[in-house]
């Protein structure tokens, strides 16, 4: 075997693996706990925050009054471009790796070439079933002596709380420490 069908087939099983990280990003939990604090009245903030949450698609499944939390319930749905697109480039991908192995195993004729008839399907199925989930968003207003002042910790998915933030920051005032906009790398 020479040295660029060895350096071939690296590269593609190496694109292999870099699109199972890939799925299996697509599906991971990405729950986060915020704290985020508001000048305005807990009242205002509350209804304004219940408002905005029910126009995104959040219903609100519960609570508990005693110890302040509410709790809403939303669905997450897969996008069908990415599944589609995704399928397209595991298909693609694993016709390349099809190739590699017939130029190393020529007695194989063209059977591996088929591997793209499993690797499309199955990598746009599994992003799709995958990245259908419920989430939920939970509300929790922490107690201060001060009543002018709201403070919440508020449990959810990154990317929720990011929209929260730049969509009604400015409305309500609110301030965190930052670490939504801070990425971990």
């Amino acid at each position: 075997m020479s040295y660029s069908l060895n350096s071939t087939l690296l590269l593609t099983i190496l694109l292999a693996i870099g699109l199972f990280f890939f799925l299996r990003a697509s599906s991971k939990d990405r729950t986060t706990i915020v704290e985020i604090s508001s000048s305005q009245q807990p009242v205002k903030v509350l209804n304004d925050l219940c408002e905005w949450l029910n126009l995104r698609g959040w219903k609100q499944i519960g609570g508990d009054f005693d110890q302040r939390v509410l709790i809403f319930n939303g669905k997450v749905v897969s996008s069908k471009f990415l599944a589609i697109f995704l399928g397209i480039l595991g298909g693609f991908g694993s016709c390349a790796l099809g190739l590699v192995i017939i130029q190393i195993y020529p007695v194989l004729g063209w059977w591996p070439i088929l591997l793209g008839l499993i690797g499309g399907p199955i990598s746009g199925s599994v992003y799709f079933k995958k990245s259908a989930r419920e989430e939920k968003f939970e509300l929790r207003l922490i107690s201060k002596d001060d009543d002018e002042t709201t403070y919440m910790r508020l449990r959810a998915h990154r990317d929720e709380l990011i929209s929260l933030e730049n969509e009604l920051g400015e409305r309500l005032n609110l301030q965190s420490d930052g670490s939504l906009f801070k990425t971990p790398i």
